[in-house]
């Protein structure tokens, strides 16, 4: 991924006086194109790298610049290290990356290192055996790479079908969920996909010119909707159950009913998302309030009982 590779730029370029482009093309695997692109990346972002012209020249940092190690505390460099090892089920092989930032840290603390950074594991991988997901993660990121469009079928959460050609910009995991966010052609606008809904996904050839985005105006961070159309669901929980609400709500969001169990009162859009995570409790959680959703979710698990009960 990009990240990896900028990152894993200024670690070599810390290391050594001047290197060529394409000795740093062939150790990242990657056109001299690419890097000279990751060079101006790097510049816009404050690195003071340059390249030299001539016989002796190359890529370097600009003389005097060296960033002191002790910037990063062994505890930062610990959580980056866990970062990228969560990460690296779907985004590649970060061993490479994971290895030079291990040699950062003196031997005389390697051990402690080593300690800290197996404290916190975060697997974002489901259950199970790699599937379509991967798959596709690993074709977007060839093409976030490549800079091509890609196009697919896609199935909105209303159920309307259309084919889209998609230039994509950035991957994003939000609720659990990997998301892609790219201009779409169809709508002459950026859009955000949820990757379970596309299908047929193929990775075309033809190059698209990435546009600077401002963080401020990416959409991953608000509720998509309206957030007047967010209701107040109050679910209770018996004592029998409590330890499910303990492990789905903060313990801030759980009030004590005075009979060992609990109640949490949350803002949600009531829309099927909301059915299917409410069914996911089975009957473990009641909802109280409000009554339409209540009722509505009567209904489904009646019909769910129904299809599920012995012919007569």
């Amino acid at each position: 991924m990009k990240i990896d590779r900028l990152l894993s730029i200024v670690i070599v370029l810390l290391g050594r006086r001047l290197v060529q482009a394409k000795e740093l093309a062939d150790m990242f695997e990657v056109s001299v194109r690419t890097i000279y692109r990751d060079i101006e990346t790097l510049s816009l972002a404050g690195i003071p790298v340059v390249t030299y012209q001539g016989g002796g020249g190359g890529i370097g940092l600009i003389e005097g610049y060296r960033l002191d190690r002790n910037v990063l505390t062994d505890h930062e460099l610990a959580q980056i290290f866990s970062a990228l090892r969560s990460l690296s089920p779907y985004t590649g092989d970060h061993e490479r990356l994971m290895e030079k930032i291990s040699s950062v840290v003196p031997p005389s603390r390697s051990q402690q290192f080593r300690s800290i950074a197996s404290q916190q594991v975060v697997d974002l991988t489901p259950w199970g055996l790699p599937g379509a997901s991967e798959q596709k993660l690993a074709l977007l990121k060839e093409a976030l790479e490549e800079s091509v469009t890609v196009s697919f079928a896609y199935v909105s959460a209303e159920g309307t079908a259309t084919v889209r050609c998609v230039e994509p910009y950035t991957l994003v995991m939000k609720g659990q969920s990997w998301y892609l966010y790219g201009y779409c052609r169809l709508r002459e606008d950026f859009r955000l996909f949820k990757l379970h809904r596309m299908k047929d996904l193929v990775k075309g050839t033809t190059v698209f010119t990435r546009l600077e985005l401002s963080l401020r105006d990416l959409p991953w961070n608000d509720y998509p909707g309206d957030r007047e159309t967010l209701t107040e669901v109050i679910l209770h929980f018996s004592a029998k159950n409590k330890r499910i609400a303990e492990e789905r709500f903060d313990c801030s969001e759980l009030q004590a009913d005075g009979s060992g169990g609990y109640t949490v009162s949350l803002n949600y859009p009531v829309d099927e998302w909301l059915y299917g995570f409410l069914l996911s409790f089975g009957s473990a959680a009641e909802v109280l309030e409000p009554q339409n959703v209540r009722q509505r979710l009567g209904e489904l698990a009646a019909a769910i009982a129904c299809k599920y009960s012995p012919a007569t």
